[in-house]
């Protein structure tokens, strides 16, 4: 199957390298996942030590189908692993996508770390594959991911109400966001505007 984003794409600036996920990655993967106890938010997707497996194996999954191209965010002054994000719900033949399953150390939250992923990430999309729109997609309660997408610069979409069942059988709600290819230019002024406010 012809991949329309290389399964050994990396993407890096002098902050953060986005990398192939690995199963050779669960470990630090928990260890950050752990800072926060992040999977004990109901309403995100983060796994602890008895789902990474399970995690990372559904993302190879897609990936192999040529529908999301997972990463690990690292730290590159440290290489320490910090996260995970991917592009998902791959769709080339109407040059859309969604960048989803982002969470990172609380340590390295609201550090600017999101802005630069979603920098290299939003480029990649726009520039080297020619997207008409990139979407994201977060629950109705995920207050700070709808808070995080709307500094990004993308716009609200709409809700999908009773979206899904999530595993205690209640609905999520799912709120959509995107940016369109005319918006990256004014959203990639303000994402880098942003930046120089955390580096002055």
């Amino acid at each position: 199957m012809k991949h329309w984003i290389d399964p050994q794409l990396e993407l890096v600036n002098e902050i953060v390298k986005l990398v192939p996920l690995s199963p050779e990655h669960r470990d630090d993967l928990v260890e950050a996942a752990t800072d926060g106890k992040l999977w004990e938010l109901w309403y995100t997707s983060v796994p602890d030590a008895s789902k990474i497996d399970d995690y990372i194996k559904l993302a190879l999954d897609e990936q192999a189908k040529g529908l999301a191209k997972p990463f690990t965010v690292i730290d590159v002054k440290t290489g320490k692993i910090i996260g995970s994000t991917r592009f998902c719900k791959l769709q080339p033949q109407h040059r859309r996508l969604e960048i989803g399953y982002t969470w990172y150390a609380k340590h390295y939250q609201r550090t600017g770390v999101n802005t630069h992923c979603k920098l290299l990430l939003l480029k990649y999309a726009f520039e080297n594959l020619d997207c008409i729109a990139v979407q994201f997609m977060t629950d109705w309660f995920n207050l700070k991911s709808r808070e995080a997408i709307a500094r990004l610069g993308a716009r609200q979409d709409g809700i999908l109400r009773h979206h899904r069942l999530n595993k205690d059988g209640s609905y999520r709600d799912s709120v959509v966001f995107s940016i369109t290819n005319t918006e990256w230019s004014g959203v990639q002024k303000n994402l880098l505007l942003k930046l120089h406010s955390y580096n002055p």
